[in-house]
């Protein structure tokens, strides 16, 4: 090992020492330059250290020394400098190594050059500001190399830019959890063979690397083995070389509980659970997506979540939980605070939160799918049962929602050997009215009563949703011995308000110290003020403090537009949801506006909010200009004033969400919202359209330029994929056929559908192959066809069962390849439909 020793003048020197005679040594955890010649490297320090200084990157290696003095330690270690990178042997020694080097450190100094304790006036003078909202969102979070360097240690300690010490890893032990999700265990120092897997890999997820190779090779300390370096293999190849070391018989204690893996089951066939479960990975509670959702504050809810934890935890015999409450009422939150309690007892067996518009959690498609693979990695010997079910039936992820809740999870539960004094385990499953299906809401309801049937391990389901009809009609048939039913918004109206007091008091504390207003701001009279005008409702509650915050030096005046806006001597708590909409919305609208001006606003607010709410699955503000063929700046500006309703990231590239969806059920009623209402079929018409224009100028015949009609996905780079089909392609070739006909349009003769297909059907299943979606492409196909039918345009039907021409249709098959074999089973049955046998028999025969 290589380390640094500080001489007596301050000087910088090399010494190399072996595993046994390692002295004590301080080591820095920090985030690399945007240009890494800045950095301080070996070479640089070889030659002496004058060269060195002259770099930006030495105020870091300055910074180690010092603190390491202070700490009476002579040596440090630095990644930057102290591994010779041009020495491919030592480099590959050093990442093997990196994870037990910094867990053997004394110290670990954690540098965070994007956080300071102070912040310059106008007048230049430095005035003391909160740091927390910098170390929460510092870069330093989302490298991938930082989870080893928060675990390993022992002694973590933080520092701002200006040398400030913010504190260590137990100090900052709830923050790191919060922004992390990290088990705060864990960051205890409990032992890492102790968690999940598929825990440890959530913890990973998401995480950036300059190097894609190094998004599997920074979890090697995380999973304790080691494997060689191949630099240039791409992020899919060292990942499942990864997956393939950890599923190694020497790491048996590690694979007990994976989810993503290569698991055997009891007959000894391995099989990959992920290649076979289809898996929605926003469904879980604490998905990446979902790690700004709010739990519950301290001391609310508590009478409700002790009546949840006392039926899960007790001997009651419903096994079935329903809480239902009107929109706005906070059920998520609660369940994300159930989910989070069972999470950290190590007894949550799986959970999916429904978010219509969502994608993958729109619909039940992957419900059950996604459930039995996190239960595989939650309930210790499960995974080799739910193993056994895939090798007895490959295609069950495309079997009724019915037949996949027997085999995937009643069943495999059922041959667990369980004591009559464990506790069970919870399944959470939040607003299943979001799902876009009716039928399938009832279904579901049926299904998760059928866990009562398991005697060998006792299950609880808490599920939530709005009371409508489709869950309503579910619990009909659900005798009254099997479930329990609780309102919501029936509870005590003065224990609601209190716990919407105690949300406003808090989150007006936060805007206070933010904005460095006066302290108790704004008084309780106000805030009483504003507990009567939520009227039972957190999502207005929320939505007013997300206005007041975003209005930054205007809070105050912000504050002053809701209370007149808001009209306390109603009753009804929809009323007041339309009132806080409206006031967000009519905010955007400056006074100073003429009218064509402001007319031109509102048109422009209806038709991006409207295709944003209509959208099937989230897209970035940058997709989704891609898509409207709108500006980014229009896009930009435009939402600016509308944080308290959506959830824009800063990053242009990532998804905008809504913070609740009854914005969208607001939007699509005219009598709510008047002025800003939208048609919700014309919205899917536009975005039918807007999918059609844009397939036709992006798709071709050989679209990622790989001139090899066998080539199969998997052997593919990803990054060429996602190149040649950006997001907002790749939306459009999934959801268009939805959106035609959810828009209510009559197809007809050369109509658009009409033209498009005839141009570009088999582009569209060509992308559809690379994108591992080809059998969405066959359903969309079987659905238009009875969809023309009705509407008699007999040449378009003719262009839809006559169009799968064997020649390049094969492109497709190999192409899409990757498909599982059950999937293609599946498939092939479809084109035999669509008079396309010769084609069905190669695209089933292809892995078979």
């Amino acid at each position: 090992m290589r380390l640094l020793e500080r001489k007596p003048d301050g000087d910088l020197v090399f010494r190399e020492y072996t595993d046994k005679d390692v002295p004590a040594y301080a080591i820095l955890s920090h985030t690399w330059l945007a240009n890494n010649n800045e950095e301080v490297n070996f070479q640089d320090v070889e030659a002496g250290t004058g060269k060195g200084k002259s770099k930006a990157g030495w105020e870091k290696i300055q910074f180690c020394a010092d603190k390491a003095a202070a700490d009476n330690l002579r040596y440090l270690w630095i990644d930057t400098c102290c591994i010779d990178k041009k020495n491919v042997v030592e480099l590959q020694e050093a990442i093997n190594s990196m994870f037990r080097w910094y867990q053997n450190a004394a110290k670990c100094y954690v540098y965070l050059s994007d956080v300071l304790t102070t912040k310059r006036k106008l007048s230049d003078q430095l005035l003391d500001y909160s740091w927390e909202s910098a170390f929460r969102e510092s870069r330093w979070f989302k490298r991938g190399w930082t989870l080893q360097e928060l675990l390993a240690p022992r002694s973590v300690e933080f520092f701002s830019r200006d040398r400030k010490r913010l504190g260590d890893k137990r100090t900052l032990e709830r923050q790191i959890h919060e922004v992390t999700k990290i088990a705060i265990l864990a960051l205890r120092g409990k032992p890492l063979s102790q968690f999940d897997v598929g825990e440890r890999l959530l913890w990973a997820e998401n995480r950036q690397t300059t190097r894609e190779e190094d998004k599997a090779y920074s979890m090697l300390g995380i999973f304790d083995i080691q494997m060689p370096l191949l630099y240039g293999e791409g992020e899919e190849k060292a990942l499942k070389r990864l997956r393939r070391e950890i599923g190694k018989p020497s790491n048996s204690t590690d694979i007990k509980h994976q989810s993503s893996h290569s698991l055997t089951g009891s007959s000894g066939l391995e099989i990959d659970l992920a290649d076979h479960l289809p898996y929605a990975a926003e469904a879980p509670f604490n998905s990446y997506t979902k790690q700004h959702e709010p739990n519950c504050l301290p001391n609310t809810r508590v009478d409700l979540l002790q009546t949840i934890y006392k039926w899960a935890d007790g001997q009651d015999e419903r096994c079935l939980f329903w809480l239902n409450g009107l929109a706005g009422t906070g059920k998520s939150t609660i369940a994300r605070t159930v989910a989070r309690n069972y999470f950290e007892q190590k007894r949550l067996g799986a959970s999916f939160f429904f978010s219509r518009g969502g994608g993958d959690v729109g619909h039940a498609g992957k419900f059950v799918t996604s459930i039995a693979l996190q239960l595989a990695s939650s309930v210790p010997c499960l995974d080799q049962y739910i193993c056994d079910a895939i090798k007895e039936r490959r295609d069950l992820a495309s079997q009724s929602l019915r037949d996949q809740w027997q085999q995937l999870v009643l069943r495999p539960l059922s041959k667990l050997s369980g004591s009559g004094g464990q506790l069970p385990y919870v399944l959470v499953v939040d607003a299943l009215d979001e799902c876009d299906n009716d039928k399938d809401i009832r279904i579901i309801v049926h299904l998760l009563a059928e866990a009562q049937s398991i005697k060998t391990v006792r299950v609880r389901i808490f599920l939530t949703s709005r009371p409508e009809v489709p869950v309503r009609n579910g619990f009909v048939e659900v005798p009254d011995g099997e479930h329990r039913d609780f309102v919501l918004h029936n509870i005590s109206p003065p224990i609601v308000d209190h716990d919407i007091r105690t949300f406003l008091e808090y989150s007006f504390e936060l805007i206070t110290k933010e904005r460095s207003l006066a302290a108790g701001w704004p008084g309780q009279e106000i805030i009483k003020r504003l507990v009567h005008s939520a009227s039972g409702l957190f999502i207005w509650a929320a939505t007013a403090c997300r206005f007041i915050r975003e209005g930054k030096r205007f809070a105050a005046k912000r504050l002053n537009i809701i209370l007149e806006n808001s009209s306390i001597d109603i009753n009804a708590a929809e009323k007041h949801l339309n009132e806080i909409y409206s006031t967000v919305l009519r905010n955007c609208i400056s006074p100073g506006y003429s009218n064509e001006e402001a007319e031109e606003l509102v048109s422009m607010l209806k038709s991006l909010l409207g295709s944003i709410v209509t959208l099937l699955s989230p897209l970035s503000t940058q997709s989704l200009s891609k898509l409207l063929s709108t500006a980014q700046d229009d896009i930009d500006q435009t939402l600016d004033d509308l944080h308290a309703i959506l959830s824009i990231p800063e990053d242009p590239t990532l998804p905008l969400r809504l913070h609740h969806p009854s914005f969208r059920d607001f939007l699509f009623e005219k009598a709510r919202c008047e002025e800003f209402w939208v048609n919700e079929k014309q919205a899917h018409q536009v975005l039918a359209d807007r999918c059609m224009q844009l397939m036709s100028t992006s798709l071709k015949q050989d679209i990622c330029g790989v001139d090899t009609p066998g080539m199969l996905v998997v052997d593919a780079e990803r990054s060429r994929i996602e190149q040649s089909l950006p997001s907002e392609v790749q939306y459009a070739c999934r959801y268009w056929t939805d959106h035609v006909q959810k828009s209510g349009t009559q197809l007809r003769d050369n109509g658009q559908v009409h033209v498009f297909l005839q141009e570009h059907l088999l582009h569209w299943l060509e992308a559809l192959g690379w994108m591992g979606k080809i059998s969405d492409g066959i359903y969309a196909i079987a659905a238009l066809e009875s969809f023309v039918s009705v509407s008699k345009s007999s040449s378009l039907g003719q262009v839809l069962t006559n169009s799968a021409d064997s020649l390049i249709i094969a492109r497709v098959s190999g192409a899409s390849s990757t498909t599982r074999s059950g999937s293609c089973c599946t498939i092939g049955r479809r084109l035999s439909r669509l008079r396309s046998r010769r084609i069905a028999v190669r695209l089933c025969s292809h892995r078979h």
